[in-house]
């Protein structure tokens, strides 16, 4: 059973006792609600997202990047006349409990479409509700090859997947890098099994294989075998796919046996919390990430994030701008020009289509948005940014870094 239908029939399962007396959709269900959530003066949004917890800073950052834009667009009265409201609701980061808020979403609050959801195990769970309900879900933080294949076309994903950044990944480790003995740490769930497939896919196009692997459980990590069996392998480079908890004490493990292999994360973690998390380790670390940073070396906002900076500090004056609270201004961008180009008689299936129609929408150098009937992901190219010694920075020139970690071996 491969993992998107194991987790639709999971999920589905639960969802038969979440909500007593829920009725099914049916396609004339599905063709009455194609208006659902839209008021004359307004358009109800559901969010489900994780707003305490390990991940918590994941959604209370995409969450304030996309709302700074959107009251931004409210206070100038909104899209064709209609104000934004987006119905919040917190799931930990709990699977069952994203289920329950998006049934929620739909059945009692009637929203029009889902926005900003965050996580692999959460978001790949609802998939048979947004099928079921045919209601748009745009914006995920997540690039688990499920929201993508098979193609669902009620699904709008803004980010590159998680097997184009580990393409990037390996290919910079080895290519650019010149490392031959990769291990790898995973988490022990649906977004770690999608990174660890990516990276092994990616590996054997170069004809090789992990040194070592090693997981955890979400719940419980326990990072002590992992440690000991990566250790041993002595890999001069670990990529690691989880939350960043366990990869910090992962990295902090590492460190404390005196082993300095060259870290490598996904987007998922979070730069400014790794570094936050990091702080007075000594470790290099490499994260791919989906846009590049706000902020360029000088401390100066990025042109391209002029905006979302200016915006995060009128609406959020104590939030810290950064690449995740970014790509939630990204994802509300999208949802925005979504609505407008619907024009004044919104639906959900003009909703999408006017979606796909946007083609080559700059977000940053190098970075366009382009959407088509058949592809519903908006970005595909991976940026780097290198975390060292409190320091974090762009990665612009690998043969440079090549050069400094072979420095810093000697």
């Amino acid at each position: 059973m491969n993992l998107r239908r194991y987790f639709s029939f999971l999920f589905l399962f639960f969802t038969m006792f979440l909500v007593v007396g829920c009725q099914s959709f049916t396609s004339g269900d599905a063709h009455n609600t194609e208006k659902q959530g839209i008021k004359k003066n307004e358009i109800l949004i559901g969010s489900s997202l994780p707003l305490e917890g390990e991940s918590g800073f994941l959604g209370r950052k995409t969450l304030r990047g996309a709302l700074s834009y959107i009251k931004h667009i409210n206070s100038k009265g909104g899209v064709h006349g209609r104000k934004i409201r987006i119905i919040i609701k917190d799931d930990a980061y709990d699977p069952t409990l994203c289920v329950s808020n998006t049934q929620k979403l739909i059945i009692e609050d009637k929203v029009f479409c889902l926005f900003n959801y965050v996580g692999t195990s959460t978001t790949v769970g609802i998939i048979p509700l947004v099928e079921e309900a045919q209601i748009p879900l745009v914006g995920v933080y997540s690039g688990a090859d499920a929201l993508r294949k098979p193609f669902v076309p009620y699904i709008i994903n803004i980010r590159p997947s998680y097997f184009q950044e580990s393409q990037q990944s390996i290919r910079r480790l080895v290519s650019s890098l010149g490392f031959s003995r990769i291990a790898i740490l995973y988490q022990y769930d649906a977004y770690g099994f999608d990174g660890l497939k990516g990276v092994e896919l990616a590996m054997r196009r170069y004809g090789m294989k992990p040194v070592a692997s090693g997981s955890y459980r979400r719940e419980r990590p326990d990072l002590q075998a992992a440690l000991t069996r990566i250790a041993d392998s002595r890999a001069e480079a670990v990529v690691l796919i989880g939350t960043p908890g366990p990869s910090t004490q992962f990295i902090r493990g590492c460190a404390e046996m005196g082993y300095h292999p060259v870290f490598l994360s996904d987007s998922f973690v979070g730069a400014h919390e790794m570094a936050r998390r990091l702080k007075g380790v000594s470790a290099t670390l490499l994260l791919s990430q989906v846009l590049p940073p706000p902020f360029l070396p000088s401390g100066e906002a990025a042109p391209y994030a002029r905006k979302y900076v200016q915006l995060l500090a009128q609406y959020y004056p104590d939030e810290v701008p950064d690449i995740v609270g970014f790509e939630g201004y990204v994802n509300a961008r999208v949802l925005v020009e979504g609505l407008r180009r619907s024009g004044p008689d919104l639906s959900r299936s003009t909703f999408i289509q006017a979606i796909e129609t946007i083609r080559n929408q700059s977000v940053a150098p190098g970075k366009a948005l382009s959407f088509s009937q058949v592809d519903h992901q908006g970005l595909d190219e991976v940026n780097f940014i290198l975390l060292q010694d409190g320091t974090s920075e762009a990665v612009t020139d690998w043969d440079a870094l090549r050069q400094a970690l072979q420095r810093r071996k000697k």
